[in-house]
Parts: C-alpha cells; structure tokens; sequence
C-alpha cells in the first residue's frame, strides 16, 4: 500500500511581523522533506480570489486537509467552504497554554468546549435544529473527508504545533487504513481499476496504478513563487451555515447587494467585494451568530464561539453603556450609506419586526451579569 500522505498549508499573517514569520518558517522547516506531508505556505487565506494559484491549490488537495491561519479555527473551517474547499470539521485536541494570553486562550479553549461535531462543521445546541436542517438540506453533503484548522496565535513556538499535526497524521492515515480494507477491489479484465482522482475518494493515497503516456490526467504543479503571490486585502462576510437558518435577515438589511438567494432559496454571499470595508452590521443582525467577518476586532464576530457567557463572549459595547445590536448595525449601516453618498435610513428598512417590539422578557444570564456589574458600581 502507498504511503499515506496529509496535506499542510501554513496560511501566513497579512504583513511581515518578524515573530509571526519566525513562527510560521519554524513550522514549515520541520514538515519539509517529511514524506507524510504535502506542505504548502500560502498568502493570508481571506484575501485569496477565485483565480489565485493558493485558491486553486487549496481546491485541488486530495483527502484530508490541515491549515493553520491567523484567524480562529471556525472562521477559518467556513472561508474554506465558501471558497469550494469543503469536508467534515476535524476536531483538534490541543489546547493553549494556561498562561498564554487570556483573551485569546479562554475564547479557544470556551470555542472547543462550547461546540459539538457535526457533519459540515462546529455546531452549537443552542441554534433552532428545525431551521438549522431544513436549511442544511439546501446544500449538497461535504465530502467525506475532514478539515482541520488550527490557530497561530495560540502559541509562540512550532512545537505545539507539530505535536497536534503528527496526531492528526495518526490519525487520519488509521481512517484512511481501515476504508481502504473495507473496500472491495474493482476488477476489469483481469487489472486493478484506476483509483478515483476525485478529491472525496482519493482519502490522501497515491494512486496504486501509474497513469500512462497517453492517459496523463496529473494536474499541473505549483510554483512556490505563484503560491506566495501577494493578494490585495479584501473584506467580506463568510456564513457559517452550521448555524445559519436561512431566515434572510441579513439579505433584507443588507443595501449594498452583498448577498443572494440560489435557486433552491439558500442564502449565500454573491458579490463580496461589494461589502464596505470595516462594516460588520449584517453579523449583529443576525439572529443566530452566523456571519463572521474574520478579521473585525471583536471575537464574537470575528468567528470565537458564540453562545457561551461564561467565555465572556459578548461584545463590550454590550456591558458598558453602548447601544444594543441592533442599534449599532443601524448606525454603521448608515455610515457606509452616506459614505457611499446615499440617503441613511436609520432603524426604517430591514430591521426584522419580530424584534423591533418585543415584551420584556424574564431575566438572563446577561440580564444578570449587567445587574452585578451596576451593583458593583464599575
């Protein structure tokens, strides 16, 4: 049997920050010339276009799949999938360091803990199920394979690092072992089939028989230079359809045509790059935390685990006086609108009337916590 091998790209971080290059070169050193791996280092994963060499090579790696971004791991799962690069959420057993920056370590470490597996990808119980799978059966099944995304920011050194890359090694060629033994050879004439080059059944094996002269179908291969071609920044949402219940809110309270509906009615986001840079209204309009823009400074929007209160993931502006979301999203939406020399419309277009009048409700975790914070006079 051939040698299992296991795809690596190392996406490296927007800019030239010595110490995250140092981090990233020490990772990539050691994997190279390890033959269980096909490694690749990448521009910074949100920024690649359809047409960028990156882009293709992300979409052309066969079987199981590990990337490492500057971004969290479920930002990260989902710019994949929105960018045709789809499989399983691969689940991960390293954790950061206990004494590694507070705020990134508990968001992480509250993300693993607060989701559960699912088929497409981090899921959390909290989400409305009927919605959730009534709008996930508007979309073809992932392949049969597993993504696994780490985040660069949860430690200093490459050892960590490694250390989770060689357990998942172990463990996908062991999944990979025992399909292959489940599997009944096809015979035709006599020979062993030709393997399927199609990424969801190659499960990262070399293909067993060598392909002809005549029949050479091997897919070009790419130049580190073309890899490392640096993109233009870009800015746009990323839907995490784990959660996303198609309810179109974030369609009606978008005005700059970001988003689209596909002919079976599933929400999607059809013009990118018309999104305003820096704006993330339509991720607090959004019901059920489902849009993620990966690089926007607050870490329940930039794709941390949502839903969970004990991992304070909740926007400040919440705690201290700001205006709810609702009201920010109208604000920032309103913004881009008259920079863009258009008329503001405030809280009149797109603001879902199931929430608009809402009776008071029993208190909350967050009712609570906000009550605690004024008793403690802050």
């Amino acid at each position: 049997m051939s040698r299992y091998v296991l795809t690596v790209a190392v996406s490296q971080a927007q800019g030239k920050h010595p110490g995250k290059r140092a981090l990233e070169e020490g990772i990539v050193t050691r994997l190279f010339g390890d033959p269980r791996f096909e490694v690749a280092v990448i521009p910074h994963l949100y920024d690649l276009d359809a047409e960028h060499p990156a882009r293709l090579f992300l979409e052309r790696a066969r079987g199981d799949l590990v990337v490492l971004a500057w971004l969290y791991p479920r930002a990260t799962f989902w710019v994949l999938d929105r960018d045709g690069v789809r499989g399983r959420w691969g689940e991960t057993r390293w954790r950061p360091p206990a004494d590694a920056d507070p705020d990134t370590a508990s968001e992480t470490a509250s993300a693993t803990e607060s989701l559960t597996q699912s088929e497409e990808g981090p899921t959390d119980p909290s989400v409305n199920e009927e919605a959730r799978r009534r709008a996930e059966q508007l979309r073809p099944p992932p392949p049969d394979r597993y993504i696994y995304c780490l985040d660069l920011r949860d430690a200093e050194t490459a050892d960590p690092f490694l250390e989770e890359i060689y357990r998942i090694y172990d463990e996908c060629a062991a999944r990979a072992a025992s399909r292959q033994l489940q599997q009944t050879p096809l015979l035709d004439l006599g020979l062993r089939r030709r393997d399927s080059a199609r990424p969801a059944e190659s499960n990262g094996y070399a293909h067993s028989v060598e392909v002809s002269a005549g029949d050479d179908q091997r897919e070009p291969a790419f130049r580190a230079e073309d890899l490392l071609r640096p993109p233009p920044r870009r800015w746009y949402p990323v839907i995490d359809y784990s959660r996303c219940t198609n309810c179109l809110e974030c369609l009606n309270f978008c005005l700059f045509g970001v988003y689209g509906t596909t002919e079976a009615g599933l929400i999607y986001v059809q013009h990118q790059d018309e999104c305003r840079k820096g704006c993330p209204a339509c991720s607090r309009v959004c019901p059920e935390h489902a849009i993620i823009f990966p690089e926007y400074k607050s870490p329940a929007i930039a794709g941390a685990a949502v839903g969970g209160i004990e991992g304070l993931k909740i926007d400040l502006s919440r705690l201290f006086g700001g205006a709810d979301a609702l009201q920010i999203a109208a604000a920032e939406r309103d913004r881009e609108l008259l920079a863009a020399g258009r008329q503001a419309v405030g809280m009149t277009v797109g603001i879902p009337k199931r929430r608009g009048h809402q009776p008071q409700a029993p208190k909350d975790d967050l009712d609570r916590l906000l009550d605690q914070l004024d008793a403690a006079e802050l």
